[in-house]
């Protein structure tokens, strides 16, 4: 099991520009949020779509067999690449910004960092008719407070995690739906944030987070806790 993690947030320098606080809510200028700051029995589920959508349609399912809401971070080359897929997430279900091509952001310039996020966004809005922004999360986890600035400054609140199931390293990673299960109960706690993947691992082309999704929710429900979309921030 993961040790539960305690929000985190990175300062950042210089305040935030006046666009800011048009997108979202300023007092969130300057975080990296890894849990909804709140002592309600809630989970967000998060999922991750960039290398395929192997596993959309099981998770959809899923989601809406148990009434549950998730947020999604797509990709604008997920996008391009699943149309429908990325129509069928967007009609149901939160979506955010997760960059266009998934580079690792501290190695970006500022501009390259815009026209990641605009590119994203664009391709988002073309194919699905939703609108990503306020949220993001950085390919990889990989931020630090100037980064954090520049995607602020674009008009989003960068969103990580509480728990990474490692669903996405597959049975050939060492990996199981069990394992899986396990790290999201084992980390269980009032604004919990989920990390899961949308497509197959690679190698042995696996799909151990919507294995794992119906008894994760089923269990989550049978201890008393309700599960939020990450708008739940924003509020």
């Amino acid at each position: 099991a993961v040790s539960p993690a305690p929000p985190q947030r990175t300062t950042r320098p210089p305040a935030p520009p006046a666009t800011t606080s048009a997108a979202f809510p300023a007092r969130l200028a300057g975080t990296d949020w890894t849990r909804i700051p709140t002592g309600g029995h809630v989970v967000a589920l998060t999922f991750d779509a960039g290398a395929n959508a192997d596993a959309v349609p099981s998770i959809l399912a899923t989601l809406k067999a148990a009434g549950v809401p998730a947020t999604f971070f797509l990709t604008g080359d997920f996008v391009n690449q699943f149309p429908g897929a990325a129509r069928q997430i967007a009609a149901s279900e939160t979506i955010g910004n997760h960059s266009m091509h998934h580079p690792y952001f501290t190695g970006l310039s500022s501009a390259g960092i815009n026209t990641e996020l605009a590119d994203a966004r664009r391709a988002i809005r073309s194919v699905t008719g939703a609108d990503p922004r306020p949220l993001f999360r950085f390919p990889f986890g990989d931020r630090d407070a100037a980064t954090i600035a520049a995607v602020n400054a674009a008009g989003y609140v960068p969103v990580r995690w509480t728990v990474d199931t490692l669903g996405w390293k597959g049975t050939s990673g060492g990996i199981t739906a069990q394992s899986v299960y396990e790290r999201v109960i084992g980390s269980l706690q009032p604004g919990e944030i989920v990390l899961m993947h949308c497509g197959s691992n690679p190698d042995d082309h696996s799909t151990l987070d919507a294995d794992a999704l119906s008894r994760v929710i089923q269990t989550v429900k049978a201890r008393g806790y309700g599960f939020v979309t990450l708008n739940a921030l924003l509020g």
